[in-house]
């Protein structure tokens, strides 16, 4: 019977691994998955599972009556909210990293002391790893502002705090002026790799001498050992377009995440800036990867157009900008994404949690 048996798996198909079409799975948006705050913009929104079986978010916010741009780059702060269900609703419970100012060891500002922006979060080994843009600047002047982004990671045993924060930015600009990130860095997104290490990938800008915003805004990888670092930047750019073109940004805002479900590989969520992946422009984009540092559009590449649909039979009049997976058990389950930034009329932007069909 043994024999048999065995004869049968040697002599069985070897199936496919299954194909991720996060497209064919997003339902309509109900009205009440929408997480907002009274007199602040709610932007980016990193959602995280814990072993207390609550679901925590943090998520950028900053004064409605500063503006929406540029108060994002000088006034925000990343803040924390908790569920008891993946759509919520979410209350906020306090200001996970807000600004900390003197750096009492070096008289000098800390290079996160004004600003914290762009979360991303994944549980670890009992521990919460918080990736986060930081910045510092004179409290008025964006080009200051946004040219001092750095990236950093804070740690805490509960989501509500208290979180370690490091002294320096884990990945910090190049030295080299030629280079794609030799202005500023930012918008982090990182996963754990399947030997314990570390992938994150990056924004930056690279820059040009008499340009005080620099030139064109691409994205790198680097990776660590562990998630405070050090993190070693490998070689060359992600996310390019085939046929490269004279767009100032491609790609934006990823979520990364590995999956040994679907094909033991990683995957990207990315804003598909000018449509080159989806074909529509600020659709989101699925990318994916089989060892983290190389990227190419997955086979179903389009997971939302720029709106989307709502549960009312309606569609958005905003598209999704800094999308995030919830994942659970290797499943994605919900789609969160930053809405009607940048909008007039007196919008106010949320986080929203669109349902996935498992």
């Amino acid at each position: 019977m043994i024999r048999l048996i065995a004869l049968l798996v040697l002599l069985s198909p070897v199936l496919p691994a299954a194909e991720l079409d996060l497209g064919a799975r997003v339902k309509p948006l109900p009205a009440a998955n929408r997480f907002a705050e009274k007199d602040f913009f709610v932007w980016c929104g990193a959602p995280v599972k814990g072993p207390d079986g609550k679901y925590h978010l943090f998520y950028s916010r900053w004064p409605v009556k500063v503006g929406f741009a540029p108060g994002w780059a000088i006034h925000s702060e990343i803040a924390y909210a908790v569920s008891n269900k993946p759509a919520g609703p979410y209350q906020h419970v306090n200001v996970a990293l807000p600004k900390r100012g003197i750096n009492p060891a070096t008289g000098q500002k800390y290079w996160d002391a004004d600003v914290t922006h762009n979360s991303n979060v994944f549980f670890h080994h009992g521990k919460y790893h918080l990736y986060y843009m930081g910045n510092h600047g004179d409290g008025k002047s964006y080009p200051m502002h946004r040219n001092n982004q750095r990236i950093g990671v804070a740690i805490a045993e509960n989501p509500a705090g208290p979180w370690k924060r490091l002294d320096q930015p884990i990945v910090d600009i190049s030295s080299d002026q030629t280079s794609f990130d030799s202005l500023c860095v930012t918008n982090p997104a990182a996963c754990i790799r399947p030997d314990g290490g570390v992938v994150l990938i990056y924004k930056a800008v690279q820059f040009i001498k008499g340009k005080e915003m620099g030139g064109n805004v691409r994205y790198g990888v680097a990776l660590a050992d562990r998630p405070d670092g050090p993190y070693r930047k490998t070689p060359g750019r992600i996310f390019e377009a085939e046929k490269p073109g004279k767009h100032w940004m491609v790609a934006e805002d990823p979520f990364i995440w590995f999956s040994k479900k679907y094909g033991n590989r990683y995957y990207a969520a990315t804003r598909d800036v000018v449509g080159t992946f989806t074909g529509s422009a600020g659709g989101i984009c699925l990318f994916q990867s089989d060892d983290g540092v190389n990227w190419k559009a997955a086979p179903h590449p389009k997971i939302l157009e720029n709106s989307f649909n709502l549960a009312d039979g309606g569609k958005s009049s905003s598209n999704i900008e800094r999308p995030a997976l919830l994942i659970e058990d290797d499943e994605p389950t919900y789609l969160f994404g930053a809405t009607d930034g940048y909008k007039k009329r007196g919008k106010i932007s949320t986080n929203v949690q669109i349902p996935l069909i498992p």
